[in-house]
């Protein structure tokens, strides 16, 4: 059995939490316009990050920056649940702590620093869950960052290269920022980075891990889930968003986010 629900509050549009109850729910390869914090109640996953694979266990914390290409597959057997937050980069950024103005969030912490943030989590989710007043889940939200920033022996770090090919993907990445609703060519792709389509598209899988259609694709899930949340209908998300195949737009939407877009839309709270 599945249950997967999403807790929202009208006057903080810039944090979402999701609680997952399931005895088997698999992510494939995904990413999130969000910073991601996730924290495991039960069970014990296989967490594929960035080329990387991963082993994290109940009452671990784990996280993941923004359009960093992750993927998650709970061991079978075993009871699965866990919390998840996603945080609005720009609300990170316009926070005026000294220790935010560069933020710095570890992917796995250390025994210390998940002990701490774990109860902080807690009182987040539970201020999102309830209802209660925006200036007590905030106060929550912002606790749990100020905890979770900063290097600390014991934590392991997400790894992020600068090789000179990495450039050529920027320029595809932003390009299909900005005009992901509409069909794409190749040929668009390599007249803006002036280099063949079969380089372009090894360099792609090589740094992203997934081509550049497929990257599109998740650009238009988490766009439709944006829409979702403002309940719009289905139908016409799914169109704007370039999926003219409703099933088509269902099961991907559904491997990404863990629910059907009429789940997801009914499931504001």
């Amino acid at each position: 059995m599945t249950d997967v629900t999403f807790y929202r509050h009208p006057a903080l549009p810039f944090v979402e939490g999701k609680r997952c109850r399931a005895d088997e729910l698999a992510y494939h390869r995904h990413f999130h316009e969000e910073y991601s914090v996730g924290w495991i109640h039960s069970g014990h996953t296989n967490a594929w990050c960035d080329g990387k694979l991963w082993e994290v266990e109940q009452g671990r914390m784990i996280t993941f920056p923004p359009e960093m290409l992750h993927a998650c597959h709970p061991q079978q057997g075993l009871a699965w649940s866990y919390d998840m937050l996603f945080i609005d980069p720009a609300w990170l950024q316009g926070l005026e702590q000294r220790e935010l103005q560069q933020i710095h969030i570890p992917y796995l912490l250390s025994e210390r620093k998940n002990a701490a943030c774990t109860l902080q989590m807690e009182q987040t989710m539970q201020a999102l869950i309830h209802g209660r007043e925006p200036l007590e889940t905030e106060t929550a939200l912002v606790s749990l960052v100020q905890l979770l920033t900063g290097a600390e022996d014991g934590d392991q770090e997400h790894q992020f290269t600068l090789q000179t090919d990495r450039k050529y993907v920027g320029i595809v990445q932003e390009y299909l920022q900005e005009h992901f609703l509409r069909p794409i060519l190749l040929e668009e792709l390599e007249q803006i980075t002036s280099i063949s389509r079969f380089h372009l598209i090894r360099l792609f899988k090589q740094w992203q891990h997934l081509p550049p259609h497929a990257y599109q694709n998740l650009l238009r899930i988490n766009y439709a889930k944006n829409e979702l949340h403002l309940q719009r209908p289905i139908v016409e998300v799914a169109a704007e968003a370039g999926f003219y195949d409703q099933s088509h737009f269902t099961r991907m939407f559904r491997r990404v986010v863990g629910v059907t877009p009429r789940q997801y839309r009914v499931s504001v709270m």
